[in-house]
């Protein structure tokens, strides 16, 4: 894992408290979050950070039928919603809207991690995860970012490992 000069207040985010009490392997990564950057908040990470953008993973507030799910996969790819449906076992879904996904999480857009969200929702994770030793994933607020093992994700979120994602392979 890559070594980052500790944190100094995000330490104590929900995500990162999250791995501590469950003494889960982690490393914290800071960056600068520059709000005018037009590269979304999955490919400035990678960037600041110098990693693979395909090990950089984002997290999607999706709404099935009544219950709102986080997906987990590449900033280099695309959610595909049929093939989230189908590992539902739902008809249809979409997209939750932004208030509510960061209502329901208790982080902001940009920010919203699989980890010590306000109430745990049914996360679902790229297969594509598994490809790698460790991921990165959001630690709760822009500018910060978790790498993480996907097996400790997966066994931490209680997640289900499913292709969901349509990934450009052009990075």
């Amino acid at each position: 894992m890559a070594t980052m000069a500790k944190p100094t207040s995000p330490s104590g985010t929900p995500a990162i408290l999250a791995l501590r009490r469950a003494e889960i392997p982690h490393q914290v990564h800071v960056y600068r979050h520059d709000p005018r950057s037009d590269l979304g908040y999955g490919m400035e990470a990678a960037r600041a950070l110098g990693v693979d953008p395909s090990q950089v993973f984002k997290t999607l507030m999706t709404i099935g039928e009544d219950s709102l799910v986080s997906a987990v996969l590449p900033v280099t790819g695309s959610l595909d919603l049929r093939a989230l449906s189908q590992t539902l076992g739902i008809r249809r879904a979409a997209m939750a809207p932004v208030a509510q996904a960061e209502r329901a999480t208790g982080y902001v857009v940009g920010g919203i991690s699989p980890l010590g969200q306000r109430r745990p929702h049914r996360t679902i994770l790229d297969s594509s995860a598994q490809r790698f030793e460790t991921i990165l994933v959001s630690g709760g607020q822009r500018g910060l970012d978790i790498e993480i093992a996907p097996s400790d994700l997966a066994a931490l979120t209680h997640a289900t490992i499913a292709t969901i994602a349509r990934l450009d392979t052009s990075y």
